[in-house]
């Protein structure tokens, strides 16, 4: 690891559209912005095959569209990325935050987090046995090789509406398991979904995951009837959302909720003096648009905080 520290004004962990969002502006403002992204920049939202509900976009815009003009923007404003930068360290004691990752060590006047969420698991057998093998997280990622194939969606909410409908030109039969007695999609997307005639909605939950070397069926226990069924499939794609990654900030002093949501006020403040809040880590809105709402407001409040010499 490199010893210098690097400096800035605000260092942004997580480049999803909160973060991105939030480099934009705090970039604009003059600020020097550093962004540290261990994955995917753009996170989930990248994925999306389309992204109909974003303002200014009456037809939609692809996921990984719009997140790439969301980083050329940043990136115009000459904000700062750095790829592969798992943070492993917190310590905001100080009015300098300190950061530091695998690769280097951060100083920076505020900090803001959007970090979003790893994916929810489903917690019945089968699942982490047949990961990789049959079981994914990631239905554009590993869609295509379910081709002409029957596949099995878990999730009543717009993630799974969403996955379902990406893999309706690629799978022979999708069969949506709600996990809860009510759906949570209604509107375009129900209706859309209605269209297909390749998907079906079943109002049950996958209690098991069956299959030997790969996965060959789900065992689901059907609300209605109270009776569990095998539906044969060739995979599963887990759609429930996802939990924040709070474990390191919690380390470091900053108050989550009982589910490990960041807990922010109206302006994105967390608990600690100079750190900032935003996206998918709150469990706010969940949805691109309030993620760079939340992200906007962070930077601003973040550059307001620095000029004024807080820091």
């Amino acid at each position: 690891m490199d010893e210098i520290n690097q400096k800035c004004d605000v260092l942004i962990i997580g480049a999803g559209p909160a973060g991105l969002t939030a480099a934009i502006y705090s970039a604009w403002l003059g600020l020097r912005t550093i962004v540290l992204e261990t994955g995917i920049t753009g996170g989930r939202a990248w994925l999306a095959p389309k992204i109909e509900n974003f303002p200014g976009f009456p037809e939609g815009i692809k996921g990984s569209e719009l997140v790439d003009r969301m980083n050329q923007q940043a990136v115009r404003f000459n904000a700062e990325f750095k790829s592969d930068e798992e943070v492993v360290g917190l310590n905001v004691k100080d009015k300098t935050k300190k950061v530091t990752s695998r690769k280097q060590n951060y100083e920076a006047s505020t900090l803001i987090i959007a970090t979003g969420t790893q994916r929810r698991k489903l917690l019945v057998p089968g699942e982490t046995d047949f990961l990789g093998r049959g079981v994914s997280y990631c239905a554009v990622c590993d869609g295509p090789f379910f081709k002409n194939k029957s596949v099995a969606i878990v999730g009543n909410n717009e993630e799974a509406a969403i996955d379902a409908l990406s893999l309706a030109d690629i799978a022979n039969k999708i069969t949506i398991v709600s996990q809860e007695k009510q759906l949570d999609i209604e509107g375009t997307l129900l209706a859309r979904l209605e269209g297909k005639a390749n998907v079906e909605i079943i109002k049950g939950e996958v209690t098991k995951i069956l299959g030997e070397q790969i996965v060959k069926a789900v065992k689901i226990l059907r609300f209605d009837t109270q009776q569990e069924d095998d539906r044969a499939v060739n995979g599963v794609f887990v759609s429930l959302g996802g939990v924040p990654l709070t474990a390191i900030v919690q380390n470091a002093g900053i108050t989550t909720d009982r589910t490990g949501c960041l807990t922010v006020d109206r302006q994105q403040r967390t608990n600690v003096e100079g750190v900032f809040a935003a996206g998918d880590c709150t469990c706010g809105g969940m949805q691109v648009v309030t993620a760079a709402g939340e992200g906007a407001m962070a930077a601003m409040r973040a550059s307001a905080f620095v000029r004024r010499g807080l820091a």
